[in-house]
């Protein structure tokens, strides 16, 4: 993997193409901010997955980001994270960080997740 220091790292699913969709429309709302962060197809990669610390049933089943100081974030953590980096999508991290309604779309997310992946035979 290429010098990713000062970066974070996107642990994302290349073989699912509403992540792809996904990753494009984020970079295009963050503009310059785009070039911080490093985008790590998980498709095939479970050995290197295991060596980085990341179980490969829950890189591909939770979004993963490494923040600039090596932290992992999961889940609704690394998409808070991801957002907040960009100045549009900051009130939807603010949104999706409150007790009220961070179950919910927790659910919601693994819900959706776990239906794609056995649609397509993945899980």
């Amino acid at each position: 993997m290429r010098d990713d220091r000062g970066k974070i790292v996107v642990y994302y699913d290349g073989a699912c193409p509403s992540c792809v969709r996904d990753r494009r429309r984020y970079e295009a709302l963050a503009g310059r901010g785009r070039e911080t962060v490093c985008w790590f197809d998980i498709t095939g990669r479970e050995e290197q997955l295991r060596q980085l610390g990341l179980d490969p049933r829950k890189a591909l089943t939770e979004l993963h980001v490494r923040d600039e100081q090596g932290r992992i974030r999961s889940e609704l953590d690394a998409y808070i994270l991801l957002m907040g980096r960009v100045p549009l999508l900051k009130p939807l991290a603010w949104l999706v960080s409150l007790p009220a309604i961070r179950p919910w779309l927790a659910r919601l997310y693994h819900d959706r997740v776990t239906r794609r992946l056995r649609k397509s035979g993945r899980l």
